[in-house]
C-alpha cells in the first residue's frame, strides 16, 4: 500500500504530560509528525488534537489502535479526506519598505483573501488561512520580496456536516474497538 497524508482527531485529558505521550507513541514507532495543533474544545477538561502522518491504512489503524491504548486519550478517529475541513493560519512578515513594495504586498494579499495583520515603515504582517496549498502559493510570491518571519499553526481539522468526533452522531458500526472508544 502507498503512503499518504492521513488527518487524525484524538480527544485526550486536558492535562500536563499528555501531548507528551501522544508524541512518544509517534516518535517511539518511528512516525513523525507532519502536522500537530492542540487546543481546548468546548468541555475545558478535555483538548483535541489534530496530527498529520504520513502512513499506509495498515500502518495508521495500528497508530490510531495504540493511541486508544493510552489512559488519556477518549477517542481517536482518522478523518477520510473527502469528509473533512483542513485549515491553517499562516503568519509572514514581509519587508516593505517602499510605496510600490507595500503596495504590490497587498494586492497578493487580496487575492488570497488574508489579512494584513500589522504594518510598520519597513514591513508587512500578513495572515493566511487554508490548506497547504494556498499557504506554499502565497509564501512563493512573497519570497521575492523578502520573508522576513514566517510561521504555522499546523493543520486543523473538522468532518463536515453530520460527522463528527461525538458518540451521539458517529455512524453506527464506525468504531468497535473497546472501552477507549467514541
Amino acid at each position: 500500500m502507498n503512503a499518504t497524508r492521513n488527518t487524525l482527531a484524538v480527544l485526550v485529558d486536558n492535562e500536563a504530560g499528555v501531548l507528551s505521550r501522544v508524541a512518544r507513541l509517534f516518535s517511539g514507532k518511528g512516525y513523525n509528525i507532519e502536522s500537530l495543533a492542540v487546543g481546548t474544545t468546548d468541555e475545558p477538561e478535555i483538548s483535541r488534537i489534530t496530527i498529520e502522518v504520513v502512513a499506509d491504512d495498515k500502518q495508521i489503524n495500528l497508530l490510531s489502535n495504540q493511541l486508544r491504548k493510552l489512559i488519556c486519550v477518549h477517542s481517536v478517529k482518522v478523518l477520510k479526506a473527502e469528509h473533512a475541513i483542513r485549515r491553517e493560519l499562516v503568519l509572514i512578515k514581509v519587508m516593505a519598505d517602499n510605496f510600490g513594495k507595500r503596495n504590490e504586498i497587498i494586492q497578493i494579499a487580496n487575492i488570497f483573501r488574508a489579512s494584513i495583520i500589522d504594518v510598520s515603515k519597513s514591513s508587512l504582517t500578513i495572515a493566511v488561512i487554508g490548506d497547504e496549498s494556498k499557504a506554499e502559493a502565497i509564501q512563493n510570491l512573497l519570497k521575492e520580496f523578502g520573508i522576513l518571519e514566517l510561521v504555522r499553526t499546523g493543520m486543523v481539522a473538522l468532518e463536515r456536516g453530520q460527522y463528527t468526533i461525538d458518540e451521539q452522531t458517529k455512524e453506527k458500526g464506525e468504531f468497535d474497538y473497546g472501552k477507549n472508544v467514541l
